[in-house]
C-alpha cells in the first residue's frame, strides 16, 4: 500500500501547483526547504531566497543584477569623514504585514532597526538568547566587537557608531542578516509566550505575505498590496521544494512550473533547444568547495590537508559535475574576477605520488579512516553530489585513504557540520555583497571557526590578522594587497580543497518577465510577471 502512496501524492501535488499557476500565481522549482523564515540565524542561500527576498528588507539593498547599492527601508545615508559614523534617513509610511494573530499598529521606525540589530548584538536583550542558532553572521564578522552603539536620533533617522572603520560596512547591511523586523510583532509574541513564531509565522515589509510552509513540498506567499515600492505582478508565489535537477526540469516542462532554478550545467544545451524555455546564466561569485575539518586528527597536520588536495583530481570534477565552459577552477575562496586576487597563486596539482609522500612524512604511510560528507539532490555549486563523492573517495583511495559516504538533507547536513562533526563536507558559498571580505571573514576567521561557520574549523592567526587589517583599510589598493597576503596563507595551509567557480543558471517558461539572476545566488520574484 505504501508503495502506491508516493506517486499518487505527487500527482497530487503536481495537479495543485498547475491549477495555483492558472491563479495569477509564480511557482518555482527550488531546490531545497528553508531551514526557518528567521533569516538571521541562517546562512543557506534558499532560506534567504524564501525570506530575505520575500518577507524582509534592509536599510540598503543591491540594485537587480548587480552590487550596486541602493535605498531601500533608508531613503539616504550619511557616512562620516572619519569612516566611523553612519547616518540613516528612514523612509516614512512602510506597512508591516499582518496574520491571523497580530495586526500592527504603527508603521515601520527607528525602534525596529535598533531592535533587529540590539537583538543580535546585545546578550541581555530579551530575544538575545531565544535563537536556537546563533546569529551566524554576526558572530562570524565580529558585528559586536565592530558596532560601538546604534542610535535612535528620532522616529525616521538612526545612527551607527563603529569603534573603528570598517570598508565593507555599508554593503554588509544589504545582508539578509541585516533584514529588518517589527519590533511591536516581537513583544506581542513575548507577551502572549509564542517566540518561536518569529521562525515559523514571520512579519515583515517585504513585497510578499507568508501563508504557509509545507516542509519539504511548498512554501506559499501572497502578494503585498502595500507594498511601499508597488504591489508584486503575481498574486500568489509558491516555492515549490524539488531537489532533484531532473525532476525540477519535468515540472517545468510540464508547465507545473514557471522558473526551475539551478538546472545542471550539462543539461543546459538541451533546455535551450526546448522552444518553450529560455535560458539565462550569469558569472555569479560562487565557490564550491570541500571543508577539511581541521579540528579532527589527523586533518590538523597541513602535510595530510595538503595530500588531499594533491590526490583529488580536479579536472577530472569539473568535467563530470559542469561540463565544457560552465564552471574554471577555484584556486582561492572567491573567483579571480573578484578584485583582491593573486594571479600568481597556483592551483594544486593532481599528483597522487606526492600525496603518498606527504603522508608518509606525517606518519600515515598506511593511510586511515575518514568520512565524506555531501546532500541529496543538487545545486548550483554541487550538481551532481553523489558522483562527486563518489570521485572523491576513489582519488582518496587511490593514496591508502579509506573512506565512507554519508548524505544528510541540505538543513540536517549545515545543522550538524556547524557542531564539527564531519571530516570532509562539499559545500558552496554565494557572495552576498560583492566584497571579498563576504568569502574569508564569514567562511575561514577565527570568529567563524568559533561559532561554527568555519567548515574547517580553522584558525590561523596570521590570515586572521590580514584580513581584519583589510576590513579597516579604506583604500581599496591597500586592501588588496592585504588579501593577496591572506591568500597566500590560505592555499599553503589548506584548510578548503576548493573546487569550482560555477555560472549559475535558471531555466524558465517562454513569456516569463521580470526575472533577474544575482551575481549574489539569490532570487528576487518581486518584479516577475507570467503571463
Amino acid at each position: 500500500m505504501s508503495a502506491l502512496l508516493f506517486p499518487r501524492g505527487g500527482l497530487l501535488l503536481a495537479a495543485l501547483l498547475a491549477v495555483q499557476a492558472q491563479a495569477a500565481s509564480l511557482v518555482v522549482c527550488s531546490e531545497a526547504s528553508p531551514e526557518g523564515f528567521d533569516i538571521v540565524q541562517y546562512t543557506a542561500a534558499t532560506t534567504a531566497d524564501a525570506t530575505a527576498e520575500t518577507l524582509f528588507e534592509r536599510l540598503v539593498a543591491f540594485a537587480p543584477g548587480s552590487t550596486e547599492i541602493v535605498p531601500a527601508l533608508a531613503q539616504s545615508w550619511e557616512i562620516s569623514d572619519d569612516g566611523l559614523s553612519y547616518t540613516f534617513t528612514l523612509r516614512e509610511g512602510v506597512k508591516f504585514h499582518a496574520n491571523k494573530d497580530f495586526t500592527p499598529s504603527r508603521t515601520f521606525n527607528a525602534d525596529d532597526v535598533l531592535w533587529s540589530f540590539q537583538r543580535q548584538l546585545d546578550p541581555a536583550h530579551s530575544w538575545h538568547q531565544l535563537s536556537l542558532r546563533g546569529f551566524p553572521y554576526a558572530e562570524a564578522m565580529g558585528l559586536a566587537h565592530l558596532i560601538e552603539r546604534i542610535e535612535k536620533l528620532d522616529e525616521h533617522r538612526v545612527r551607527f557608531v563603529l569603534k573603528h572603520p570598517e570598508a565593507p560596512f555599508l554593503a554588509n547591511l544589504a545582508m539578509g542578516f541585516a533584514s529588518i523586523y517589527s519590533a511591536e510583532y516581537a513583544e506581542h509574541l513575548l507577551a502572549t509566550n509564542k517566540p518561536e513564531r518569529l521562525n515559523n509565522a514571520p512579519i515583515g515589509t517585504g513585497p510578499f505575505v507568508f501563508e504557509r510552509y509545507a516542509k519539504d513540498a511548498q512554501v506559499r506567499f501572497r502578494g503585498n498590496p502595500d507594498y511601499w515600492d508597488g504591489a508584486p505582478k503575481v498574486e500568489r508565489l509558491i516555492l515549490a521544494i524539488t531537489p532533484e535537477p531532473n525532476v525540477r526540469q519535468q515540472r517545468l516542462k510540464a508547465g507545473d512550473c514557471q522558473i526551475a532554478l539551478y538546472p545542471r550545467p550539462v543539461d543546459i544545451p538541451a533546455l535551450k533547444a526546448d522552444s518553450k524555455l529560455q535560458v539565462m546564466e550569469l558569472d555569479s561569485l560562487l565557490t564550491a568547495y570541500i571543508g577539511i575539518n581541521t579540528r579532527h586528527p589527523p586533518l590538523d597536520d597541513v602535510r595530510v590537508r595538503q595530500a588531499l588536495n594533491l590526490a583529488f583530481d580536479k579536472a577530472a570534477y569539473i568535467r563530470a559535475q559542469y561540463g565544457e565552459g560552465n564552471a574554471t577552477p577555484a584556486v582561492a575562496p572567491y573567483p579571480a574576477t573578484l578584485w583582491g586576487h593573486d594571479p600568481a597563486l597556483t592551483d594544486w596539482p593532481h599528483d597522487p605520488e606526492r600525496a603518498r609522500q606527504l603522508l608518509a612524512e606525517a606518519g600515515h604511510a598506511d593511510g586511515f579512516a575518514l568520512s565524506i560528507w555531501t546532500r541529496p539532490g543538487g545545486g548550483p555549486t554541487n550538481p551532481n553530489p553523489g558522483i562527486g563523492a563518489q570521485m572523491l573517495q576513489a582519488d582518496l583511495a587511490a593514496i591508502g585513504i579509506r573512506s565512507d559516504i554519508r548524505v544528510f538533507e541540505w538543513g540536517e547536513l549545515i545543522k550538524r557540520a556547524k557542531n564539527g562533526e564531519h571530516d570532509l563536507v562539499f559545500m558552496g558559498w554565494a557572495g552576498d555583497n560583492g566584497d571579498p571580505d563576504n568569502f574569508l571573514t564569514p567562511n575561514l576567521s577565527c570568529a567563524a571557526a568559533e561559532s561554527g561557520e568555519n567548515q574547517a574549523g580553522w584558525c590561523d592567526k596570521a590570515f586572521d590578522t590580514l584580513i581584519a587589517q583589510a576590513r579597516r583599510e579604506p583604500e581599496q589598493n591597500k586592501r588588496a594587497a592585504l588579501y593577496r597576503q591572506a591568500l597566500a596563507i590560505f592555499h599553503e595551509q589548506a584548510p578548503w580543497i576548493a573546487l569550482a567557480h560555477p555560472k549559475q543558471f535558471a531555466a524558465l517558461r517562454k513569456g516569463v518577465e521580470g526575472f533577474v539572476l544575482s551575481p549574489m545566488g539569490s532570487n528576487n520574484y518581486s518584479r516577475v510577471n507570467v503571463p
